[in-house]
């Protein structure tokens, strides 16, 4: 049997760490990004002028972009860098995947 929880969301098992305030910065651009969603929604079913449900979505893409750059500073300057001191220059073809992949 697996033991990973992430699996059936699309995830490795690989794990990091991060500090808690970090999680909690992260959360809390979630949530607005999660109130932004929910608003965007809203307002489709409202039948909002397709322009400024456009310009909501644009947000919303803009504030999830500004996520992924603080989870992906933490990924250099951690992650990386101890993969890399530690011998394992691998991580760099993984990293350059996943922005092929995100960006």
């Amino acid at each position: 049997m697996d033991s990973c929880d992430n699996r059936a969301e699309g995830c490795s098992c690989k794990k990091t760490e991060r500090p808690d305030e970090l999680k909690r910065s992260l959360d809390g651009r979630l949530a607005r990004i999660e109130g932004q969603v929910r608003g965007i929604r809203k307002m489709i079913e409202s039948d909002a002028y397709c322009d400024d449900v456009m310009t909501q979505i644009a947000a919303a893409r803009g504030a999830l972009g500004k996520a992924s750059l603080v989870v992906l500073e933490h990924h250099l300057k951690h992650c990386l860098i101890d993969h890399v001191r530690a011998g394992d220059d691998g991580i760099v073809d993984e990293l350059l995947d996943s922005l092929a992949k995100n960006f």
